[in-house]
């Protein structure tokens, strides 16, 4: 078996332990231990790697970005913002035609403004906007699909931890590919804000009507979500100013979350520990994500797969939108059973280098920006594409009175608005990158 060979059976294998439920950065590093050795015949390469790759994997700087933007979204999750940020907003939608639903939506999307994970800013929310649901008599499906497409605009709109991780592969600079997903995550919550209208429209008996909220009580509402704009412009404003550098946003943003959490009582010894911890958990898990994807991929470059790969696609003389379509379709496919962050790191060293052998007819900086974009956006879909969508699986957990076939038919509309925002994407790549 040549070496190119087992580096395409190195696929099938990956996906079977998926499945069997091993760990993705487990089921990475072992194919990529043992099909290095398929490979070259010897252990003794694969020591001398593993002697020093963890510690050159996970000791770059950038990396530290992380840690510090997973513990801003816990400090901002005990200190109460994400119940401001629904509030603030079903005080203003709240007595419209699903407008609790569109205030969940646009809680989700403030919420991924400063927490930028999109499982967490799901999970969060659930917790809010859940009862309000269900007491203002809204269909269980239509809550619960609400709630999973909402969760995934917490990668959507920067600061975006999978976009940190894309930049790192990709060697592409974290402040331009933040701008660049603004405007795109902007039209995602306000593509679901148009579903939910379409949904209770045509199912009227899908939504109840709160009541409506008097101007006087909806002033103070929206003056309690200061603190989450304040971070969010101070972050993201801060590095697009030149304030500071991404690591240092991050590192300020957690400290004003943690001090508003602090403020308003949220925060005491032990969930200080809590929040630690968590971050902790969720960071060891994305690093050993990354140390099993540098393995694997590895593998693959001793096995000369994504050279041989790109040289096959490039004489094929398919068209480059061809050859990108179907790199799209793959991702939806693959993110129905893994994470957008595994994916990624799984993919990109694979794909990247064939799409930009290619003529997208704009400068490398600005394609490799696109296809950023594009690669996040469709990965997202995969979270909530039945049968295996991770957001769904989280949401009918918190959910158990919900049938979980009732969110599989009332997230059919999201996707499919999701599906027409990649055309409207890849069609105008302007929209992605007219703001760089």
């Amino acid at each position: 078996m040549s070496s190119v060979e087992i580096g395409l059976w190195s696929f099938p294998v990956l996906i079977l332990l998926i499945f069997l439920r091993v760990p993705i950065g487990a089921a990475m590093l072992g194919t990529g231990i043992v099909g290095t050795y398929l490979v070259l015949g010897k252990w003794t390469p694969i020591l001398a790697q593993m002697k020093v790759l963890a510690w050159n994997t996970n000791a770059n700087y950038s990396l530290s970005i992380i840690p510090l933007f997973l513990l801003m979204g816990q400090f901002a999750a005990r200190g109460g913002m994400s119940q401001s940020l629904f509030n603030a907003a079903a005080a203003f939608l709240g007595h419209r035609k699903g407008g609790v639903a569109m205030a969940a939506v646009g809680a989700c999307a403030g919420f991924g403004s400063i927490c930028g994970s999109s499982l967490a800013t799901a999970a969060t929310m659930a917790q809010v906007a859940l009862p309000e649901l269900k007491r203002n008599g809204y269909a269980g499906g239509l809550a619960t699909a609400t709630l999973a497409a909402g969760g995934t605009l917490g990668i959507l709109i920067p600061p975006s931890v999978v976009l940190v991780i894309y930049a790192i592969l990709a060697e592409q600079n974290i402040a331009k590919l933040f701008l660049a997903a603004f405007v795109p995550g902007i039209i995602a919550a306000l593509s679901y804000l148009l579903v939910i209208a379409i949904y209770v429209r045509v199912k009227p008996e899908s939504a109840g009507n709160a009541a409506r909220i008097p101007w006087g009580a909806r002033v103070p509402a929206l003056i309690a979500v200061w603190p989450v704009v304040a971070i969010f412009f101070l972050v993201v404003g801060g590095i697009y100013l030149g304030w500071f550098t991404p690591t240092q946003a991050a590192a300020i943003g957690a400290a004003g979350a943690g001090l508003v959490a602090f403020i308003n009582g949220g925060l005491d010894r032990k969930s200080l520990f809590d929040c630690f911890k968590e971050t902790a958990v969720s960071t060891g898990m994305i690093f050993f994500i990354i140390l099993g994807a540098s393995v694997f991929n590895s593998f693959l470059a001793f096995s000369r797969l994504p050279q041989v790969g790109a040289e096959w696609v490039t004489a094929q003389g398919y068209a480059p939108m061809t050859v990108l379509i179907i790199i799209l379709l793959l991702y939806i496919v693959f993110g129905c059973i893994m994470d957008s962050l595994s994916m990624i790191v799984l993919t990109i060293p694979i794909f990247f280098p064939i799409v930009t052998a290619m003529d997208f007819g704009m400068s490398p900086e600005h394609f490799a920006i696109w296809f950023g974009i594009l690669v996040l956006m469709v990965a997202e879909i995969g979270m909530i594409t039945p049968p295996v969508g991770l957001n769904l699986f989280i949401i009918s957990a918190m959910a158990r009175d919900v049938p979980i076939r009732d969110t599989y038919k009332a997230i059919v509309p999201f996707v499919t608005a999701d599906l027409l925002r990649i055309v409207l994407l890849t069609s105008f790549p302007i929209i992605s990158i007219f703001l760089v």
